[in-house]
């Protein structure tokens, strides 16, 4: 091999090996609170509160025990709420959220991104705009209404709340998903005699269902995550699991141990998502990233 080319080879390994360990390095400062979390929910108290950290450690499953239903046992009972319950209210809200969100703000993005009428981008700029405010700011007002309709403490009123969050990231990334797709393919559709709502869920939704598998992703996790809504919106009976976790703080002690496995069990419903729809997730995140 000519020396010059072997040396160039060299370097660039050498930048190749650089580069992949400085990658490695980034995901593992990223994923290291979750690895600390997930190590934590399998450790005694004990090992939590010493005041050195314990790497080498004795697992138990004394702390996802501790969190079953009715699990009254030992010195770190809880009897504050079943944690259980409020997962299964998380699902309960988070998916009625997401398919309320996807069957309205989907034809609604797709009407914002084709259509062209009056006030067309004040309406999309409204969408964006419940995005602006922080929650705290209208949670008063929001609170005071569903006390008059009866919807405080119910699935339904949780459901229409969570479209503050929801809704405006369905509209504004499938409107861009939907701008993508050539006007060409739906003029073809137009002169076989397609109407528009033919067009739309024949020929331009299938083109952007990895987009919409993306932003369902997305969207399912800004809805999972939220605190603030099912706090002071909801009661035992509808508390989601992001609320649950309060329980393990008492005025006498952290029960960080329970705390921990209640939050590596929240993990786990968007974690699968994600990597049960990877191939079109993959796909929605890079789609219209390449124009030509």
């Amino acid at each position: 091999m000519n020396p010059k080319r072997k040396r160039f080879h060299r370097l660039f390994s050498g930048r190749k090996a650089g580069v992949l360990l400085g990658l490695c390095g980034y995901a593992l400062f990223a994923l290291f609170p979750i690895l600390w979390v997930g190590m934590m929910s399998f450790k005694s108290h004990r090992d939590i509160v010493s005041p050195t950290p314990e790497i080498l450690f004795r697992p138990t499953l004394e702390n996802y025990r501790a969190i079953l239903p009715r699990s009254q046992e030992g010195p770190h009972e809880t009897g504050r709420m079943d944690f259980l319950q409020c997962f299964r209210n998380s699902l309960r809200i988070t998916l009625g959220a997401l398919a309320l969100s996807l069957a309205v703000g989907v034809p609604a993005a797709y009407v914002l991104a084709r259509l062209s009428f009056r006030g067309k981008e004040d309406i999309a700029f409204l969408f964006l705009s419940f995005r602006f405010a922080p929650e705290i700011a209208v949670i008063i007002p929001v609170y005071l209404l569903f006390k008059e309709l009866g919807l405080y403490n119910t699935y339904l009123g949780l459901i229409l709340v969570y479209q503050l969050i929801t809704l405006p990231l369905v509209v504004w990334i499938a409107r861009g998903y939907f701008e993508e797709i050539s006007k060409e393919v739906e003029q073809a559709a137009q002169l076989d005699g397609y109407s528009w709502w033919g067009i739309f869920t024949r020929v331009a939704l299938p083109l952007v269902k990895p987009g919409i598998a993306s932003t369902a992703v997305l969207t399912f996790i800004f809805a999972w995550n939220n605190f603030v809504f099912g706090l002071i919106l909801g009661a035992r009976e509808t508390f989601p699991g992001t609320v649950a976790t309060l329980g393990f703080i008492s005025y006498e002690s952290v029960l960080w141990g329970q705390m921990a496995a209640a939050t590596v069990i929240t993990i786990l419903p968007p974690l699968a998502l994600s990597i049960f729809i990877q191939k079109h997730l993959v796909r929605g995140l890079t789609l219209g990233a390449v124009r030509g």
